[in-house]
């Protein structure tokens, strides 16, 4: 399914990663800003043939009573992509040492795609080593998830499941110690440390961690409150939860 990125930084993700899977360039014949010339550069050295954007069409926001002419559709910078297949899960899981530090992330249910890029983004900023995705009830990874990211879906491994439990159980075969973020917990983040393989699990935006998923966790944390509000938004608690386990 292709997809319609808007992110010029998106765009170059691609084109450094995965530049057999870019349908199609479109960019102004007019300077369109130093990161456009940027991807109109790397499109060109590799070959990819740069369009004209699209223009013409219905205006959509136009007032079906207002009588006034649209000018139509303004032709918009882009790039159309195929989607990124993801990883098997056994690659995502490999080379983890028990001795050796590092971070996995896994998302039960998230379903803001701009969560889903935002969380991306952080994960590719510290090195996150693999995200792992739940299938049903999720944010799909669309051109807005692609765009908020910025190129993190390129950067970071990720695998979509069907069992997240089942999966739970795999990352600690293989090592990982599941971690549950919850604002409910009694271990405040300042007492995890890390000295080890963490799995951390990020919950729903309204519900948090499904009672199966948070029965296989071997540690539940949550972020002190300093303030008068009490809650954080996913993405921004996935960002303070990445820096603390990634030092």
């Amino acid at each position: 399914m292709p997809l319609y990125l808007k992110n010029p930084h998106s765009i170059l993700a691609v084109l450094e990663i995965r530049p057999q899977d870019i349908f199609e360039i479109r960019l102004p014949t007019a300077h369109a800003g130093d990161t456009w010339e940027a991807v109109r550069t790397a499109a060109q050295e590799i070959g990819i043939k740069i369009a004209a954007p699209e223009t013409g069409g219905r205006n959509p926001r136009r007032n079906p009573r207002d009588k006034r002419r649209s000018p139509g559709r303004i032709g918009v910078a882009e790039a159309v992509v195929k989607d990124h297949p993801g990883v098997a899960l056994e690659a995502l899981f490999s080379g983890i040492k028990a001795s050796e530090p590092g971070l996995w992330i896994a998302l039960d249910t998230v379903q803001d795609p701009q969560n889903l890029g935002a969380i991306f983004r952080a994960a590719a900023f510290f090195n996150v080593r693999g995200i792992v995705l739940t299938r049903a009830r999720s944010a799909p990874l669309n051109g807005t998830a692609y765009d908020v990211a910025s190129g993190g879906v390129e950067y970071v491994p990720f695998s979509v499941q069907t069992n997240l439990s089942r999966t739970l159980d795999l990352a600690k075969d293989r090592g990982l110690w599941v971690l549950g973020a919850s604002e409910h917990a009694d271990t405040d983040l300042s007492q995890v440390q890390p000295d080890r393989p963490w799995l951390l699990v990020l919950g729903n935006e309204e519900t948090g961690i499904r009672r199966l998923t948070r029965d296989k966790c071997d540690v539940h944390c949550r972020i002190p409150v300093r303030g008068h509000i009490t809650s954080l938004n996913v993405s921004v608690a996935a960002g303070i939860l990445i820096h603390h386990l990634s030092r």
